[in-house]
């Protein structure tokens, strides 16, 4: 029988107010008040002056989790839920309020990473050893970004430290499955100049990822009851310099290279390349009055199918984008700015689209001002594609402090995401005449940051419409698409963080009920694959040369059909770890994930993992 998440998290929480005592300490604060935050407005901002629910993860919480990869970094957090299709490397599916995969805009260091082919990010080839720092905005963004920001945007900020002088580091681990990494860098830092080169090795035999079935349209469609593997090698490089005062150059480039196996009767092997580059210029005289700034940027993402050695197939999408943005201090408090998008998306693939390149220019509009107590942002941007047309989305944001430290938040926004090129032109399935789907959506949000502890709660509900679906209506069973769904997403995200008796104390619970409003047969169902509830309780505390954590994460019930027949039961997992500071420069860590070995689903028919232990070495000098 699974644990249900409630009571794991009571459990988790009974468990240590028994070893919690005395009071909150005010010196010790969850949340740094300074934290800046650029993701949510395109320019810097405090996360404790955001108008729309925001989360940021820091490099120091990354390698405190001890987790192996980005999808269980996220796994829990607030308004986020999960499908796996078997483990490590495997196709993954992150679902922000209960929007679809392909409804979060994924950018690492400002570049897009959507495939303009699948939709979707492949969020489980971003290796987390190439990671410095992670911000999630919850809610549409479009009015910024332009296409896929329905659900909100997650940006990724690749390693690089901001130490002056040389910075360099190194870890080796391994652990279950015959799990092996590596990873090592360096950064150095002038008066006037920077550079840095990380580099990462991941592996993993794996387990065997489906519980297979040659029925069609059923699990993976063949029998393999093999392990299968994930492998991943990376590589950053970064540098900059500063021009005088004013004129900063810089650029970064990263290149992720894996190799996943699979279960499938079509392929069982596949290679990928994600690779971003990009350059910006920016110009800022001292007074503060501007801000120019000039980006260059391309991303690739490539997929080589296999089946055994016989390749199959071969994707590769490339999106290069120009911006231009400019930041006007209209006064104390008050900022504006405005800019303009371009980008070109391009398919290069043995499978011939009938349209294999598109444009599409956006420019947009953004405020942010406050008044006393009060503050406001708006936005607003107009996309013309050459594939769907033009395109106008905007977004309102309010908030007020009250003397306690409490604040009231209210947001307002629009989104839309265009069709893919694999929803317009794939072969057998063309659908050119599909539309734009489009989005509303309501927060309120009340909060309190305070010096030793940290709460917020917000509400939403998003309206979703013209949702792509494609059916397969016999004798051929070629896929047609269509706009013809609707949505409607209501949910509820609480957040709570302190520090306790020493011990660092994390809370964050979801709900969110994502109903189909078609009016077709499946009115009323929940959508697929998005568990109501989630959640994750993480404790850690420091017992001098010891630091010690617990997380507690998990999922109520989901459906994986749309039709809701096929249900996957709840989970909830138990994960342990231990640091141990063996000299100054030397740490040594330890791990136990799913010590409970519960087994379950978040995809029917692919496993997820048991128990797993993990041991790493790491080596940064003191400074």
């Amino acid at each position: 029988m699974h644990r249900s998440l409630p009571a794991a998290i009571a459990a988790a929480l009974l468990l240590s107010a028994s070893t919690l005592s005395g009071a909150a300490r005010a010196d010790a604060a969850a949340t740094d008040l300074d934290t800046v935050l650029v993701t949510a407005t395109r320019s810097e901002l405090r996360l404790a002056d955001s108008l729309v629910p925001a989360q940021v993860i820091e490099r120091t919480e990354i390698e405190r989790s001890q987790a192996r990869d980005l999808i269980e970094l996220l796994r829990g957090r607030a308004g986020i839920d999960v499908g796996n299709t078997g483990g490590r490397g495997k196709l993954s599916s992150l679902f922000l309020r209960g929007t679809e995969s392909d409804h979060v805009l994924v950018l690492v260091d400002g570049v897009k990473m959507n495939s303009a082919t699948a939709g979707m990010a492949a969020i489980q080839d971003l290796p987390l050893a190439q990671i410095e720092r992670i911000e999630i905005i919850r809610g549409p963004r479009s009015s910024l970004y332009g296409s896929e920001a329905i659900g909100g945007v997650i940006q990724v900020f690749t390693r690089g430290s901001q130490a002056q002088g040389f910075s360099p580091y190194a870890s080796v681990g391994g652990g279950s499955h015959d799990a092996r990494e590596a990873s090592a860098g360096f950064d150095h830092r002038g008066e006037r100049g920077w550079i840095g080169a990380h580099g990462a090795y991941d592996s993993t035999e794996g387990f065997n990822a489906c519980r297979g079935s040659g029925a069609l349209f059923q699990g993976c469609f063949t029998d393999e009851p093999d392990d299968d593997g994930y492998r991943n090698t990376s590589i950053t490089l970064r540098g900059g310099y500063r021009f005088g005062e004013a004129l900063v150059l810089d650029g970064q480039f990263l290149q992720a290279d894996a190799e996943n196996e699979f279960d499938g009767s079509w392929t069982n092997r596949s290679r990928i390349r994600q690779q971003v580059t990009g350059a910006r210029l920016r110009h800022a005289p001292g007074d503060g009055r501007l801000a120019l700034s000039l980006a260059l940027a391309r991303n690739v993402d490539r997929s080589d199918d296999f089946l055994d050695a016989l390749p199959r197939s071969d994707f590769q999408t490339r999106r290069d984008s120009a911006s231009v943005q400019a930041d006007v201090q209209l006064a104390a408090d008050h900022l504006l700015s405005l800019g303009i998008d371009h980008g070109n998306d391009r398919v290069d693939s043995a499978t011939a689209y009938a349209v294999d390149e598109r444009d599409n220019t956006g420019v947009f509009l953004a405020y942010g001002g406050q008044a006393g107590a009060q503050r406001f942002q708006a936005s607003v941007r107009h996309d013309d594609n050459e594939q769907f047309g033009s395109h106008v989305t905007g977004a309102l944001g309010w908030g007020t402090a009250f003397d306690n430290g409490l604040r009231l938040t209210g947001s307002l926004g629009t989104g839309f995401k265009a069709p893919t090129f694999n929803d317009l032109y794939y072969p057998g399935s063309e659908s050119p005449d599909l539309r734009p789907e489009e989005s509303t959506s309501l927060n309120l949000g009340l909060s309190r940051i305070a010096q030793g502890h940290h709460w917020s709660f917000d509400v939403y509900e998003s309206r979703i419409d013209d949702l792509i679906v494609f059916v397969y209506p016999p004798p051929d069973y070629r896929g047609v698409g269509s706009n013809v769904d609707q949505a409607r997403i209501r949910g509820a995200e609480f957040a709570f963080g302190t520090t306790l008796a020493g011990i660092d104390v994390s809370l964050q619970l979801s709900h969110t009920d994502p109903r189909d409003r078609s009016g077709g047969a499946n009115d009323g169902n929940l959508l697929a694959r998005r568990a109501r509830t989630t959640g994750r309780l993480d404790l850690d505390r420091d017992f001098g040369p010891l630091r010690a954590g617990i997380t507690v994460q998990g999922a109520g019930s989901r459906y994986d059909d749309p039709a809701n027949t096929v249900r996957l039961g709840g989970h909830a997992t138990t994960d342990l770890r231990l640091e141990y500071a063996l000299h100054r420069d030397w740490t040594l860590l330890a791990r136990a994930s799913n010590v409970f070995d519960r087994q379950y689903e978040t995809v029917a028919w692919y496993y997820q993992p048991g128990r797993e232990y993990h041991v790493a070495l790491r080596w940064r000098p003191a400074r």
